[in-house]
């Protein structure tokens, strides 16, 4: 992509390219790489309030975003309650929406514009123009991006473990209050105060023990 691209935008291209190669992004890639790969990205800007990607969407899922600048809310909706919840704030050097520009997978989440921004996008005929004229790029490219998406799931598992380990712990503590809680069934009454046994019928013709009637 030419210079003045991204300059329009207050971005050089080798600014992209160090963002690109952050720890948030794809540190696997070398600046050289970089530098090559976001001259297949086009620049965009962004106002607060507007949506990057929208949880479920199915059809418009061919681009990722690099951010340039700015701060990116992730939302993920509650089941149920038809509201969202916002679950994570990323910044400069994060990438937006990578699953769906491999495989045109649904948003997984809505990330909505905290801030103005500017954004860096990468379309899926931008990746096939990549594949065509420089290959080993884009393998080189499809490589750091499978290393981020197998990290993302790592992370992930672990904090699936660590909601079944505290899941558990919560669940013990709750057997162990239930154990500890007093008896609600009330004693049996006292044996004094039972109804005692009739006593045995006196002999035919008798009253209560008195003499037999004449």
């Amino acid at each position: 992509m030419p210079e003045n691209a991204m300059s329009r935008n207050q971005f050089s291209q080798a600014d992209a390219a160090r963002l690109l190669v952050t720890e948030s992004a794809l540190g696997e890639l070398s600046l050289k790489d970089a530098m090559r790969i976001v001259a297949y990205m086009r620049p965009k800007r962004l106002r607060a309030g507007q949506a990057l990607v929208q949880e479920g969407e199915k059809v418009h899922t061919n681009y990722m975003m690099l951010i340039l600048s700015g701060d990116v809310q992730v939302e993920s909706e509650t089941p149920g309650t038809g509201e969202s919840l916002v679950v994570s704030v990323v910044g400069a050097g994060s990438l937006i929406g990578e699953m769906g520009l491999l495989n045109g997978s649904a948003r997984t989440a809505t990330c909505v514009a905290g801030t103005d921004l500017v954004v860096a996008v990468l379309t899926r005929e931008g990746l096939r123009r990549m594949l065509s004229a420089e290959p080993d790029l884009a393998a080189r490219f499809l490589l750091a991006m499978s290393s981020r998406l197998a990290e993302r799931l790592r992370e992930t598992t672990d904090k699936l473990k660590r909601f079944v380990q505290l899941t558990g712990m919560l669940q013990r503590e709750v057997f162990m209050l239930m154990d500890a809680r007093p008896a609600t069934t009330q004693p049996p009454p006292d044996a004094a105060l039972l109804p005692t046994r009739p006593a045995p019928l006196d002999e035919p013709g008798r009253r209560g023990g008195g003499r037999p009637g004449r």
